[in-house]
């Protein structure tokens, strides 16, 4: 793999764990339960610190780091803040939002998987990966307690 091609999948994933910081900072916002609230903010800061860490090794292969989120994260964003206005900041909606969100990351770094990293970075890849596992797996957990809640 290229030092081109290192900086340029590594800024894929930056933009995925922008989308996750961005998205889970929405669900923050639009919900009420404090459990959720917190778990929300949590994740957001986990995604945040997710990108820091690949924005360094960029800089380090002399790459420039990504900074934004991707314009689909943006769509998928404004499509959680219609839909929660919409159904009323219903818990259930958001976390399945959540979910949606978490199983394309989970997909990007699958991708990105694939590739042939240099070790160190793919020890960094897959230790994100599996922290993204366990977060989603959380994110169903919740949505299903509060499904079994509602009905």
């Amino acid at each position: 793999m290229t030092n081109d091609e290192i900086v340029s999948n590594l800024n894929d994933l930056i933009e995925t764990c922008k989308d996750g910081e961005e998205g889970f900072r929405t669900c923050a916002k639009d919900i009420q339960n404090t459990a959720l609230k917190e778990f929300f903010i949590t994740r957001s800061m986990d995604c945040a610190k997710s990108a820091h860490e690949l924005q360094q090794i960029v800089i380090q292969y002399d790459g420039d780091p990504e900074t934004k989120p991707t314009v689909a994260g943006a769509i998928h964003r404004r499509w959680i803040d219609f839909k929660t206005t919409l159904m009323g900041k219903d818990e259930e909606a958001v976390l399945d939002e959540c979910e949606r969100g978490e199983d394309i990351a989970m997909n990007n770094y699958e991708e990105a998987l694939e590739e042939d990293w240099p070790l160190n970075l793919r020890s960094v890849i897959e230790r994100q990966y599996e922290g993204l596992r366990t977060n989603h797996d959380q994110v169903k957990r919740l949505r299903d307690q509060v499904a079994a809640m509602h009905h």
